[in-house]
């Protein structure tokens, strides 16, 4: 008679207790989102309140939607909510493909050294602040003084000097020339990566076939990094509402007034200067709500058209 020994099986340790280290590093930026994030979002509230600072948030008067109603009845606000919209489309169509077409290009390079030296040369102006940048600009499309100006009337191209900084249509071609020089090293990188992801057996496998390097970019590279493209349109369609103030405030002046006049600067002449900061907020709150309508409607639509999406 054979005798057998029960065993009693150890229970498997649960993830917190097996992971503790990964879930313990997560706690400084966690932190960091619910303090310096999430908390500051019950300031929404003042957007619905007559703010009055010597009272505070939460002794201030309730007015509802009239702040809203208020601001958004400005001619200001609707020009500069056109203007904001209309400089973000020309700087998506013009500047969108622009990184995409870089990181090809770059990927294509047989020399390292040119390689390197190139990523470079296209990432600098991405670590240059606006300040810099508008004095660049006012050196090169100033109507008198700049270069390109000068040079044109010089070799006799021109009659008179474009004026590049002080009419509107001239304004938001250069504030989108700008911004597509600024940000389209930055934007290489993504892609760069998602490019050395793909399988180089598909490359192998389309030479074998006779494709040359036009075809293989056309039918191998762009399919590899097209969930990449998608995604990141997706966010630069939710960031279509929002626009940086230093960028249109270095860049425009008096003279473009209705045309370099956004949202982000209404808010500043509007609300803080005028210490109107309930308008500012319900301004803010506006532009959140509206981005992340746009936002799911593009993800929506890649959904619909078999792209994975962001969600």
């Amino acid at each position: 008679m054979t005798t057998g020994v029960i065993q009693k099986k150890t229970p498997k340790p649960n993830c917190f207790t097996r992971d503790w280290r990964l879930y313990l590093m997560l706690v400084l930026p966690i932190a960091f989102y619910l303090i310096f994030c999430y908390k500051p979002m019950i300031g929404i509230i003042v957007g619905f309140e007559k703010y009055n600072k010597f009272k505070g948030m939460w002794g201030s008067e309730w007015v509802g939607l009239e702040n809203f109603r208020f601001t958004m009845g400005m001619s200001d606000f609707s020009t500069a909510l056109i203007n904001t919209l209309w400089l973000n489309f020309l700087g998506l169509v013009a500047g969108f493909p622009v990184p995409i077409i870089l990181a090809i290009m770059l990927n294509e390079m047989r020399s390292i050294r040119v390689k390197k030296v190139s990523q470079t040369l296209l990432y600098l102006p991405h670590f240059l602040s606006w300040i810099i940048i508008g004095g660049m600009v006012l050196q090169i499309f100033a109507p008198t003084s700049g270069i390109i100006n000068a040079l044109l009337l010089r070799w006799g191209w021109i009659d008179k000097s474009i004026p590049f900084l002080t009419d509107g249509p001239h304004w938001q071609f250069t504030y989108t020339l700008v911004g597509v020089w600024q940000g389209m090293g930055w934007g290489t990188i993504l892609y760069l990566s998602a490019i050395t992801g793909i399988n180089m057996e598909l490359f192998e496998a389309a030479k074998i076939d006779g494709a040359n390097k036009m075809q293989q970019i056309w039918h191998v590279t762009l399919p590899g990094i097209r969930s990449t493209i998608v995604v990141l349109l997706i966010l630069s369609v939710g960031q279509m509402m929002n626009i940086s103030f230093d960028r249109p405030q270095v860049l425009g002046n008096a003279q473009v007034r209705k045309f370099c006049d956004v949202l982000s600067t209404f808010v500043y002449r509007t609300g803080i200067e005028n210490h109107k900061y309930e308008r500012a907020t319900a301004v803010g709150l506006f532009q959140s709500l509206v981005g992340l309508i746009m936002i799911t409607g593009a993800n929506i639509v890649a959904k619909k058209l078999g792209e994975d999406g962001i969600w």
